[in-house]
């Protein structure tokens, strides 16, 4: 196949975070595709828990400086850099000290999930698209994985889908196990909207955004699923196929059958 530039979105990356499912195929999926000989760009956010010192993070000067205005509050957008020797996978993180830096990841000290999730996400989502920009590179497919990288789809297909760098880029959303527990809170659809990723586009989810919302609107914008895990949420599952799209089982041998499927889409 032709070689692919694949973007990958990632909610966890190992061993910046505790190993899981999430986290293993965060790395080890990027890994697969660059040693196949496509060329790769990987993000996750800059959670709190992880140790900048240990995993020899620094910030990336021309990349960070850029605000991002979301429920019209300025928030800082701060990129970082380190590389994961034993995969030979450098990884650009998303900082933001009221979205990230202070806190833990989904949850809090006391195991709830944050308030603003649903605002840490959209952070997330447009902190990663305008720094490829600024890389000027061009992903031909921007692969997905955890709810934090849910947004994503939404935004590339309609806020960016008029810039070169994603006019022509495919999406595919990894579908998890692991998601937020409690709704992404009441103001997460009202501060969505963005450029063309206008408001009436909401419309058809409930206002108080829960997981199923966010992994409908995920499948909606996406051009391909993947069950990245053997037990994933049957309605999600579901709600891919009646959307009639490429959808990918569960497979544990991935490499290369994910590369087939991102030429196929």
């Amino acid at each position: 196949m032709a070689k692919k530039k694949i973007l990958f979105i990632n909610q966890e990356i190992s061993p910046y975070v505790a190993d899981n499912n999430l986290s293993i195929m965060g790395r080890e999926l990027p890994k697969a595709m660059q040693d196949l000989g496509h060329e790769i760009r990987t993000f996750m956010p800059k959670w709190g828990t992880i140790n900048e010192r240990r995993g020899q993070l620094h910030e990336v000067q021309r990349l960070s400086g850029m605000n991002l205005i979301i429920d019209d509050t300025d928030h800082p957008l701060i990129i970082k850099v380190a590389s994961i020797q034993s995969a030979r996978v450098a990884v650009y993180f998303i900082d933001n000290e009221d979205y990230f830096s202070k806190r833990q990841m989904t949850t809090d000290e006391l195991g709830q999930d944050y308030p603003d999730n649903g605002e840490r996400a959209i952070f997330f989502a447009r902190g990663v698209l305008e720094t490829v920009k600024k890389l000027r590179w061009v992903p031909d497919v921007i692969q997905c994985q955890g709810w934090m990288s849910a947004v994503v789809p939404f935004y590339v297909k309609t806020a960016y889908a008029d810039e070169p760098s994603y006019a022509s880029t495919k999406v595919v959303t990894s579908l998890f196990k692991k998601n937020v527990q409690k709704e992404l809170g009441t103001k997460f659809k009202q501060c969505l909207p963005f450029r063309d990723a206008k408001a009436e586009l909401l419309a058809p989810y409930n206002d108080n955004f829960d997981f199923l919302e966010l992994g409908k609107m995920a499948i909606d914008y996406s051009d391909g699923v993947i069950q990245a895990q053997s037990e994933v949420n049957d309605n999600l599952m579901q709600y891919a196929r009646d959307k009639g799209l490429p959808l990918l089982p569960y497979t544990e041998d991935f490499a290369a059958i994910y590369e087939d499927f991102y030429e196929n889409l």
